[in-house]
């Protein structure tokens, strides 16, 4: 396995060593998106699902009750959010932590590729983030989807409370990628694939697809 950047780990042990345990029920009134994602995954039984980021194992376990059958495999970064998500999965899912930047799929999970990639609320964490979406679409199956959701720009929010909400996701080590879409485009486009994006209501948050030929 790749090496971990070990400073950005500890950083994440830390921040989320006590947090882990109040986590989904505290992000549950900020993290909007979430279920619009993982319901519009459209996985067949069979098929195969990583999420990058996948901190308490919130996601992949609505992921498993929506889409029966489904493959499940998820990575993150800090070992004590992976904790919660081992409790929470069980043998559910085949979790490892990892770099989102640089890991080998086939050395952490048996397999090159994946039918449904998702990344929640991750990639604004990540401090190479774009070297984690590369990673993330070529980890994608022929036919397979990338399927992201971040904070938006939240421009239909009244001024003083998008201040507020950006000196709170500060406080947490998060930066919104505002330019996502653009980037993500760039990064599809050299690999031949496509890219979907959807606004948010207010654009507090940002969906986007990527789609990878058969």
């Amino acid at each position: 396995m790749a090496s971990l950047p070990q400073d950005h780990a500890a950083l994440m042990d830390r921040v989320y060593r006590g947090q882990r345990h109040i986590y989904d029920a505290t992000r549950k009134y900020f993290l909007f998106g979430r279920d619009r994602l993982i319901n519009e995954l459209n996985i067949a039984p069979g098929q195969s699902l990583l999420e990058v980021g996948c901190g308490t194992g919130r996601n992949l376990s609505l992921a498993a009750k929506r889409w029966k059958g489904a493959e499940l495999f998820g990575l993150d970064i800090s070992e004590q959010m992976l904790v919660s998500a081992r409790k929470a999965l069980g043998p559910e899912a085949v979790l490892k932590q990892a770099d989102a930047c640089a890991f080998n799929p086939q050395a952490l999970f048996g397999r090159h590729h994946f039918d449904r990639v998702m990344i929640s609320f991750a990639l604004s964490m990540i401090p190479d983030w774009q070297g984690a979406l590369a990673m993330a679409c070529d980890t994608l199956a022929p036919g397979g989807t990338l399927h992201i959701v971040d904070f938006g720009d939240a421009q239909g929010l009244p001024g003083l409370a998008r201040q507020a909400l950006n000196g709170w996701l500060t406080r947490f080590h998060v930066s919104p990628r505002l330019d996502l879409v653009a980037r993500a485009g760039a990064i599809a486009a050299a690999r031949g694939m496509s890219v979907e994006p959807v606004r948010g209501p207010w654009g507090y948050y940002q969906i986007v697809v990527v789609r990878r030929g058969v």
